[in-house]
């Protein structure tokens, strides 16, 4: 079986690591991957046709500036697998990049396509739906509430539950031993999460920081973390590289992905509350039971794009999978240091209300029941056998 598969970011890479697992474990016969994806992917088997870095782009504005090296990525895309003709083509979330793909290869053949991560239509541009619809034959969802909004439009849509469900926890020695690594005391440590790609690490990074010189000024005691992505570690020392008490980085590049994701893990099982920006880190925050604040900014015209299109009151994924809004957001023009400051002080002092929240979140997101790479291996084999 040959199957080509595209992932843009590291969220994806995640998703497209733990599908190939699942696509191995339950396929009897050989399985040839190609594609684009990341470092995790690439453990799993896939040589990447060119460096996932280059789809990673934040923004309606932020995107122009690469637009017409985006366009010839998609072009090769399409081109090698009209050349290939694999069994079925995988997109994973990136819209923007993927589905544009996806409509190249369904104009010039009748190749399965399952793009992987619906659409959030049910938090803005509910048309895309729709649009999706005659290019995409399956839609494999995260969230439990996503399914109708793609049958509707007649894909067929699985919930197959979100991997964050499935990752391995640290134990109580694994965090104690990276604590005295660090040699952290037993006063409260603070996480910074600006982001994985460049564009949100450098518009976000420097409120951040704002934000950790504020608190150091009103809680000197507080410790802070910063697990840095290995493509913005660079940046991210480089933009705290003149603080007088700059955070503790925690630098993945010479380890293994596997060695890196157990080092962030404990890291967010080490800290009394994080400041992170909105995606998918909220919901690997909800697994470690860790409390969070949620802060997010974008240009000045994408934050006016956004605005009239959003139909949701919060982008918080634990507070929309759990239907409350105890997770506080400081997004757009509430994204400041002195606002976000508050906020964090807030969930420190009183941290118990987010408990139960996000042990909520990761019930309604599968966990406990079975793997979510190997319920989406079966979506896609069942609907390769289904046609």
């Amino acid at each position: 079986m040959k199957i080509y598969v595209i992932a843009g970011e590291l969220s994806g890479d995640k998703l497209g690591a733990s599908l190939m697992q699942g696509l191995k474990q339950l396929h009897e016969g050989t399985i040839e991957f190609h594609g684009v994806g990341g470092p995790l992917m690439a453990t799993e088997g896939l040589t990447s046709q060119f460096p996932m870095e280059e789809l990673s782009v934040l923004g309606f504005v932020e995107i122009l500036p690469k637009y017409f090296e985006l366009k010839r990525r998609i072009r090769e895309c399409a081109d090698a697998i009209l050349d290939m003709q694999p069994d079925v083509v995988i997109t994973i979330d990136s819209p923007e990049f993927c589905l544009r793909v996806a409509k190249l290869v369904r104009e010039a053949s009748d190749l399965r396509t399952v793009h992987y991560v619906a659409p959030s239509v049910w938090a803005w541009r509910e048309g895309r739906a729709a649009k999706m619809a005659p290019i995409i034959d399956q839609v494999l969802a995260l969230l439990p509430f996503e399914p109708p909004y793609m049958e509707a439009h007649g894909m067929r849509c699985d919930f197959v539950g979100h991997p964050v469900v499935a990752e391995p926890v640290p134990t109580a020695d694994d965090v104690t031993a990276f604590r005295a690594e660090l040699e952290l005391s037993d006063d409260p440590v603070v996480l910074l999460l600006p982001g994985s790609r460049k564009s949100e690490v450098t518009r976000l990074l420097p409120t951040f920081r704002a934000t950790m010189e504020r608190l150091q000024a009103e809680r000197p005691e507080l410790q802070f973390l910063l697990p840095a992505a290995g493509p913005v570690v660079g940046l991210v020392q480089d933009m705290t590289a003149d603080m007088a008490h700059p955070p503790v980085i925690l630098d993945p590049t010479g380890m293994s992905p596997q060695d890196a994701a157990h080092r962030k893990r404990c890291a967010f099982h080490a800290a009394d509350v994080a400041l992170a920006a909105s995606g998918t880190v909220s919901l690997e925050l909800s697994a470690a039971g860790t409390p969070m604040v949620i802060a997010y900014d974008v240009s000045w015209l994408s934050r006016k794009v956004y605005q009239r299109l959003l139909k949701i009151d919060t982008l918080t994924l634990a507070n929309l999978v759990t239907d409350t809004r105890k997770i506080p957001e400081f997004l757009g023009e509430d994204c400041v240091p002195e606002k976000i400051a508050s906020g964090v002080i807030e969930v420190l002092n009183g941290p118990d209300e987010q408990k139960a929240i996000v042990e909520e979140t990761m019930l309604r997101l599968g966990r406990g029941s079975e793997d979510p790479g190997i319920r989406a291996a079966k979506a896609v084999l069942d609907g390769l056998k289904s046609g």
